[in-house]
């Protein structure tokens, strides 16, 4: 009985060829990674690969574009079954979204890559509407678990945006000194802010 080979879907593609690239980024940099070489190891022809996208840069604003969508279906997921903010932090710290997403697993080539694609103005707008995105879930986040403890806060908009700010920065700090910054930084950060607006 023979068996029957089946061919990858679209997106099982597009991952696989987000993660090879994703390792050849770390390996070669994103300069020297060729087309040819992420194909490859994503097990590809460059044909393949350019039936998906029409080039590198295509690509890097994909992986980017990707990497949003997975952050927020898996907040949005946790806001479902965590509902005050102690127990929303506690479980988002807990998780490990980075297994089935690269840049999650990669924060130093996440920033390399976002760096990539401002350095083109016209790609900015791009990085743009992520950002608002990323700042406009946040937002809701801390509307919604702080209604459930019975609190408000004045504007979740730009609270939001300070928490993102907060852990940008952290993870940058992290990558630069990793002795003097705890991997946990910025949840220890959220945990004293919560504890001051409580006093």
């Amino acid at each position: 009985m023979s068996r029957v080979r089946t061919r990858p879907t679209r997106d099982d593609t597009k991952e696989r060829l987000f993660e090879a690239a994703a390792r050849v980024f770390e390996e070669r940099g994103i300069g020297a990674a060729s087309i040819e070489t992420i194909a490859a190891a994503a097990g590809f022809t460059r044909g393949a690969f350019y039936s998906n996208f029409a080039g590198k840069d295509e690509l890097i604003a994909a992986m980017l574009e990707d990497h949003v969508e997975r952050s927020i279906a898996h907040h949005r997921e946790l806001l479902t079954r965590y509902r005050t903010p102690d127990d929303y932090v506690a479980a988002l710290r807990a998780t490990e979204r980075g297994r089935r997403d690269p840049l999650g697993r990669a924060p130093l080539l996440h920033m390399e890559l976002i760096l990539y694609v401002a350095r083109a103005e016209k790609r900015r707008p791009e990085l743009a509407k992520r950002l608002r995105a990323r700042r406009k879930l946040v937002a809701e986040i801390i509307a919604s678990t702080m209604q459930a403890v019975g609190e408000g806060v004045r504007d979740p908009a730009w609270a939001g945006a300070m928490l993102l700010a907060l852990e940008d920065g952290f993870r940058l700090h992290r990558l630069i000194d990793p002795d003097s910054t705890p991997a946990d930084s910025f949840f220890r950060a959220v945990n004293d802010l919560r504890r001051l607006a409580e006093s």
